[in-house]
């Protein structure tokens, strides 16, 4: 089993990298996808950014040669032992599921490459992403959190849909965050969903599991050619939208608790995602408090703060590299825990997240005295 999954995590991140290859070559002639210096931006020459592409056919062209594996295997079943053929009928019967997940997060990727190309005004983002957010409730990926009111939890997950779609947008301001925080998020998830059984199976969230190794491996894949020491080609608004999608999503879809667990656990995606919620409601309470649009970018962000406290890009998103991963051993640790351990790891989460709030209004006052003394 190691061994498919070392395969396979080798395979979709080849395919990844070789097609963000080709979209660095072609994507600004071809597709117009190119990101140029601006007064918001910190690059200082035009970049393709088509790095989202590169990702998105990781994912979903090692799914369909997976599909049509399947398919062949099923038509000649005495080419497979009848153990690997019962397997096999389960795979078909979910790949309904499979399809409309990647259906619906191909949408989302298109939507964020016409934003890249045509700059598409934010209303019309936040109505697509919110329509494709309730085709996905509709189709049962909701909340359940104890609560039977089916009306509130459905709005509750299009909120937690939408919203950490564009916090992973809102990410990508540096080389490398967006893609690093998402792969270091989907590994700890996918650890979770290996020691959190599945209550009807009792067996490991295999599902999940591998969907989070493939995206990984795939932004991975991306990750080469941008990082935060090197930087060729960007995600674009189609990686940051596809990789925020799929992880509110898969999100929805695991189960974090039952019965014989804590109820605690519940929290565990807020926790390992909650650097990049932290950093999209900041940065919108920011805007709204400065009278803008929550939806105009601009340098507020927590990479841009520690970047004004002194510190270089790169040391900027290795911090918060760091930041991710003190919350997510937090939340590997609420299935080790009682009651009162699952309390020191939620304080341990908000005063991770105070300090955040601490170096962000250091680096806003160090930002107002610099003004005041020209």
């Amino acid at each position: 089993m190691l061994i498919a999954y070392v395969l396979i995590f080798l395979f979709v991140m080849l395919l990844s990298f070789f097609v963000c290859q080709i979209m660095k070559r072609y994507a600004a002639d071809y597709f117009g996808l190119v990101d140029s210096p601006s007064e918001r931006k910190i690059h200082e020459r035009p970049i393709p950014s088509a790095g989202g592409i590169g990702i998105f056919v990781g994912v979903v062209g090692f799914f369909a040669i997976c599909q049509l594996i399947i398919f062949v295997l099923l038509q000649f079943p005495t080419l497979v032992p009848e153990s690997i053929s019962i397997r096999l009928d389960g795979l078909m019967q979910r790949s309904f599921q499979l399809w409309t997940l990647l259906g619906l997060s191909t949408i989302m990727m298109l939507l964020g490459a016409f934003d890249d190309r045509f700059n598409l005004h934010w209303l019309i983002r936040i109505l697509v992403q919110t329509t494709v957010a309730i085709v996905a409730v509709w189709q049962g990926w909701r909340l359940t959190i104890f609560i039977d009111f089916p009306i509130l939890t459905s709005i509750l997950s299009v909120i937690w849909i939408v919203g950490l779609t564009n916090s992973f947008n809102m990410l990508d301001n540096m080389n490398g965050l967006s893609g690093g925080i998402a792969v270091i998020c989907g590994s700890f998830l996918a650890t979770v969903m290996f020691i959190s059984p599945n209550p009807e199976s009792l067996e490991p969230q295999f599902f999940v599991a591998g969907f989070l190794i493939v995206l990984i491996a795939s932004i991975i894949g991306f990750l080469l050619h941008n990082n935060p020491f090197y930087a060729s080609l960007f995600m674009g608004n189609s990686g940051s939208y596809f990789i925020g999608f799929l992880m509110s999503i898969l999100t929805l879809i695991a189960t974090f608790t039952s019965d014989d667990q804590l109820p605690q656990t519940i929290f565990v995606p807020i926790i390992i995602l909650a650097v990049p919620l932290y950093d999209m409601i900041s940065v919108i309470t920011i805007r709204i408090k400065n009278g803008k649009s929550p939806f105009e970018g601009d340098k507020n962000h927590f990479s841009h703060r520690l970047v004004k406290l002194g510190m270089s890009r790169t040391q900027s998103v290795l911090t918060i590299y760091l930041a991710t991963i003190i919350c997510c051993i937090g939340a590997i640790l609420l299935y080790q825990v009682n009651f009162y351990g699952a309390i020191l790891i939620v304080l341990q989460t908000i005063m991770t997240l105070s300090i955040i709030a601490i170096l962000e209004l250091t680096a806003k006052y160090k930002d107002n005295q610099n003004k005041n003394d020209t």
